[in-house]
């Protein structure tokens, strides 16, 4: 079982790397988050969106939905949803994510988004090891998985880097203007992990 505790994220972390602080969202962060959320990049490599047309009309202010879903996360002992923080800045920039427990099995889903003040400086790498870290050495999990859509070469070897394998591939996943994309699914196990 998952460390015997069917909540393992009731303690909501402060992670602190060298570039980058992971932190439970304060008002500031989900307020940056609208404009995260809407940019093209996110939208489309998340898979949020399944047309160009939908990618540019994604709105930068976030619904009462939305609101309230970032705001309530503190409350959830079952994920862990952390603020990405640039340090040299303290701004939010993305967002890091352990959900989808399943404790008979102890293993989570690991996601993370990164918007574009915090791309291509290293800030989704380490706020990936900062929580995979973390969830190794405080939970029981002994597997974490994520999946990655092919079009999204950066997040690949992102992951790699941190540690993931490439364990298969969901063909024909996504479309997107029209296009089907594979989805590409890999993990990482505790006895494979290596901590900084």
């Amino acid at each position: 079982m998952l460390s015997t505790d069917p909540a393992p994220f009731r303690d909501k972390p402060t992670l602190i790397g060298e570039r980058v602080v992971l932190r439970p969202f304060t008002a500031a962060d989900i307020e940056a988050m609208g404009p995260i959320l809407a940019d093209p990049e996110v939208v489309r490599l998340t898979g949020s969106a399944h047309t160009s047309a939908e990618v540019a009309g994604a709105s930068a202010e976030l619904d009462a939905r939305t609101l309230g879903w970032y705001r309530g996360l503190a409350a959830r002992a079952d994920r862990l949803d952390l603020a990405v923080v640039d340090r040299a800045t303290d701004r939010c920039v993305g967002e890091a994510v352990l959900n989808d427990l399943d404790p008979d099995n102890d293993a989570g889903n690991f996601r993370i988004l990164i918007g574009p003040g915090g791309r291509d400086r290293g800030l989704g790498g380490e706020a990936t090891r900062l929580i995979v870290d973390h969830a190794f050495r405080t939970t029981g999990l002994h597997r974490i998985e994520l999946e990655v859509y092919a079009f999204n070469p950066r997040a690949l070897r992102v992951y790699e880097r941190a540690g993931f394998v490439v364990e298969g591939r969901r063909r024909d996943a996504h479309r997107f203007d029209g296009e089907r994309i594979d989805a590409i699914v890999m993990s990482v196990l505790r006895t494979e992990w290596k901590s900084d």
